[in-house]
């Protein structure tokens, strides 16, 4: 869809915009979860997520990833210091999965009041119907979108009477493609194979739980419905139709109930109407794990490594998307979330059944290819990528639970001590050592 041997296509092709959310828990020295009410008000940038003591940054939108990441970290900045400078201190944890559970009142519904009090209350459904355990998931969302200047010198060679619907099939299409690709990012960025053994049993306090699973969050254990979703990507009237479909079917309370990798979002408010009136503005990929590896929690290779990926789908040919692709697809991306990819299986749209690994590899070898011919920086990006199916070694979650395994939360609680004070510029002097199991 887009025609890549057109000079002015290829001069803008890396061009785009970019906006980062990402979830966090804040928690106590011991490792069991803060129970205050949140320290600052919620802004535009800094909101509640779905417990009380669940932070979230929301960034502007910025012309390139790494502004969108300093962003994500001024604001980190401006929470760890408020943490810090409580009566009693908290801290922010750098993991997808949650630190020690006792019971559900550790996970408190954050409260909101007045004309807001509808949020509080839609809350409470999900943590009747999916269990508060695992709302306390926290990851980071990728929004991108083309740069304008880009999909006008791209409608100009397609032609047809409306910028807009154009802008709505090129998103469909590359909705549709990440529906069948989407999960390699599962793949790159999973980094939370481990558990505290309360996640599992409650109450049971300190122990390491290793269940085969390199991202617990985008695992079959994590954030998904009790159904596979098919969607109509025709247009964007069929596409928000079909969403709103399982919502008067009462699988779904609200479309923001819909636990998808991928999400086609309109500008300004964020519902359907507006969808379906506006029009596409930007897509959301919601699968990367917190990566604790990283003080941003974000490595930003893996957020340019999305936006190639992206365009490398956008210049291939429209594939056949029928419900089965739809159903394998969201199983694709579960399986892509296990920890040895070398064994486990995928369906790729021709019928073909191989290993994640393998599948990985083939595509970022086809991805090689292509941004070699239009001379981009991407090599070194797709090289970044390729070793981690090369050797496993090079994986997030395999240096995650070698360095974190034997005291997940008392060497996870090291860790967000550490990432404090690097950012706000002190040193306790404590020992690491301070802290055992509740």
């Amino acid at each position: 869809m887009l025609q890549i041997e057109n000079a002015q296509i290829r001069e803008h092709i890396m061009d785009g915009m970019f906006g980062l959310e990402k979830e966090s828990l804040r928690v106590l020295e011991d490792g069991t979860f803060s129970h205050t009410r949140q320290p600052f008000e919620d802004t535009d940038f800094i909101v509640r997520d779905f417990c009380e003591n669940q932070t979230e940054i929301n960034t502007k939108v910025h012309s390139s990833a790494e502004a969108a990441l300093q962003e994500l970290q001024e604001h980190y900045g401006t929470i760890q210091k408020a943490v810090y400078a409580l009566p009693v201190r908290e801290y922010i944890w750098p993991f997808s999965n949650p630190p020690y559970i006792r019971n559900e009142n550790d996970i408190p519904v954050a409260a909101f009041d007045g004309q807001e009090q509808f949020k509080t209350i839609y809350r409470d459904y999900l943590s009747d119907k999916y269990g508060r355990y695992r709302m306390t998931f926290s990851g980071i969302h990728v929004n991108f979108s083309f740069s304008e200047e880009l999909l006008r010198h791209s409608f100009r060679i397609h032609g047809g009477d409306s910028f807009q619907d154009y802008k709505n099939k090129l998103y469909l299409k590359l909705a549709a493609s990440l529906a069948v690709y989407g999960w390699i990012l599962t793949a790159v960025t999973a980094a939370s194979p481990l558990l505290d053994s309360s996640f599992v049993e409650k109450g049971v306090c300190g122990g390491d739980v290793f269940m085969g699973l390199a991202s617990v969050r985008c695992s079959e254990l994590g954030y998904w419905n009790d159904f596979a979703p098919v969607f109509d990507y025709q247009s964007i009237g069929a596409y928000a139709d079909s969403i709103e479909q399982y919502v008067l079917q009462g699988l779904l309370k609200a479309p923001s109930e819909l636990y998808y990798p991928i999400r086609l979002k309109p500008a300004g408010e964020n519902n359907l109407e507006s969808l379906k009136k506006n029009g596409v503005n930007h897509i959301e990929l919601r699968m990367f794990d917190l990566n604790p590896l990283r003080a941003e929690g974000l490595e930003i290779k893996d957020v340019l490594f999305a936006q190639l990926l992206m365009i490398w789908l956008l210049c291939r040919p429209e594939e056949e998307l029928s419900v089965k692709h739809q159903v394998h697809a969201v199983q694709n991306f579960k399986n892509a979330a296990h920890y040895d990819l070398k064994t486990v299986k995928i369906a790729l749209p021709d019928g073909r059944i191989c290993s994640v690994a393998q599948a990985a590899m083939n595509i970022i070898d086809e991805m090689k290819n292509f941004f070699a011919q239009i001379q981009t920086d991407a090599q070194e990006i797709l090289d970044f990528q390729y070793r981690k199916f090369e050797d496993a070694d090079n994986r997030y979650a395999w240096n995650i639970r070698k360095q974190f395994q034997d005291g997940f939360v008392r060497k996870g609680m090291d860790l967000a001590i550490k990432r404090q004070e690097e950012c706000i510029g002190v040193h306790s002097g404590r020992k690491e050592e301070r802290r055992g199991v509740i």
